[in-house]
């Protein structure tokens, strides 16, 4: 029942994002992801790692041939391509036989499996498909933040950066400095995000083909809804980053052209109209979020895991800051964001016991207080930096403790004991 009512509000979103975006004249979800059957793909890697992931129901000889026909299926597309003269602007030249073996396999599980075969296979399907599905969702709420919030909140933002010595524009400077090669690697962990977060799904995922069930909670379920409660803070508060409001990439909307080079002046902070473009995605930063989730999982896993979770974290905060797509204070509220999300699903996995419940509204009051000093005291943060900026570290650091110190006091705890087995009565 719980899969069944995940999807029916997963598919009412989706419809709901798709008539929005149709309002405002571009592709919605929906459309975005049907064009990929045929079309060349934007998110190759992507519709391959949620693949990746479908597969973790499937034994290993048919995990062999679903791979080996998605790359056959490519093959076959971008042959067609190369003979129709079609060059794509835009996307990866492969990617299609990923999402034709997705859709396929749910076709067998609905025609040609029955019972709890079945249902573990669409429940793989569902978890590969949600995961594209959130890429384009995402895309589209980006696009309705650009269009229906013409004024932006980023001078308050700049003004309460100044209580952590502006990291943005140190960051910047440091990445100017290391020349195209660290640019380059920077990018690319940033826009692969989501494949580092499979590759830790995979691992805990490993024994669901064997076991015949998921893991009660694993990274996806977090990704998730991560990327669902996310962009409603982007129409809150709505905030395009330095990069923009500071930089180069603003035009003649940016307030100034400061970025990185001269720090911001401290001046009474004022409500910034920006074009109807650029997203309004700073806000918390969920790509800070999502890495922070990366960097939780992959601590039960081995060491080159845990090595890999701790790269990806350090390398994401590096490249939203270097790049100016977001300031320090959103680093910060992504944090919080991020360990508040993951209890409340940690939480309801127990059963809604007093500590969790505890954790989750400490966690959200800390993210509540934070977004409201951005936004009302940010002259008072820029003024006292060595005071301000202090309390926004200890307010994400207790935090993080009160997560750690709970979830280890659960894990502390001892199983509760097996049922025992009811014996037959001994015969007459």
């Amino acid at each position: 029942m719980l899969w069944v009512a995940a999807g029916v509000v997963t598919l009412g979103f989706l419809v709901a994002l798709q008539i929005a975006a149709q309002h405002f004249g571009t592709q919605g979800p929906i459309t975005a992801q049907a064009r990929e059957v045929i079309h060349a793909p934007k998110s190759g890697f992507l519709l391959y790692a949620s693949l990746a992931l479908t597969m973790v129901v499937l034994t290993w000889r048919q995990r062999l041939i679903a791979l080996g026909t998605a790359i056959g299926i490519d093959l076959v597309f971008l042959l067609m391509r190369w003979l129709a003269g079609a060059h794509p602007d835009e996307g990866h030249p492969f990617g299609n036989g990923a999402l034709w073996v997705i859709l396929g396999l749910a076709v067998i599980a609905l025609t040609r499996r029955t019972g709890p075969e079945r249902v573990l296979m669409l429940k793989g399907v569902g978890l590969g498909l949600l995961l594209v599905a959130g890429r384009k969702t995402g895309d589209t709420w980006l696009l309705i933040t650009s269009k229906t919030r013409p004024l932006t909140l980023d001078p308050y933002v700049a003004m309460a950066d100044h209580a952590l010595g502006n990291p943005s524009w140190l960051a910047g400077r440091l990445l100017r400095a290391s020349g195209p090669v660290g640019e380059h690697a920077l990018d690319y962990v940033y826009a692969q995000l989501a494949v580092a977060a499979v590759c830790v799904a995979l691992y805990q995922l490993r024994n669901v083909a064997a076991e015949q069930r998921f893991p009660r909670h694993h990274l996806v379920r977090t990704f998730l809804l991560i990327g669902l409660l996310g962009p409603a803070f982007y129409m809150i508060y709505p905030v395009v980053g330095p990069v923009f409001a500071y930089g180069p990439e603003g035009g003649h909307w940016a307030a100034a052209a400061l970025w990185p080079d001269t720090l911001p002046p401290v001046i009474t902070p004022y409500a910034m109209p920006f074009d109807e473009i650029t997203p309004r995605n700073c806000m918390p930063s969920l790509h800070t979020a999502w890495a922070t989730t990366i960097f939780i999982h992959s601590r039960k896993g081995p060491r080159a895991l845990r090595h890999a979770g701790t790269f990806w974290l350090v390398a994401t905060l590096a490249a939203t800051l270097g790049f100016g797509w977001h300031y320090g204070v959103d680093l910060i509220a992504g944090v919080v964001f991020a360990y508040t999300v993951e209890a409340g699903l940690r939480t309801y996995d127990r059963g809604w016991d007093r500590a969790g419940i505890r954790l989750i509204g400490y966690g959200t009051v800390v993210f509540a207080v934070l977004l409201a000093s951005y936004r009302f005291v940010p002259l008072e943060m820029a003024a006292y930096p060595w005071i301000s900026g202090p309390l926004l570290l200890l307010a994400m650091a207790s935090v993080v403790y009160g997560y750690r110190r709970t979830t280890r006091l659960w894990e502390a705890e001892p199983a509760p004991a097996a049922r025992p087995e009811p014996q037959p009565e001994p015969a007459v």
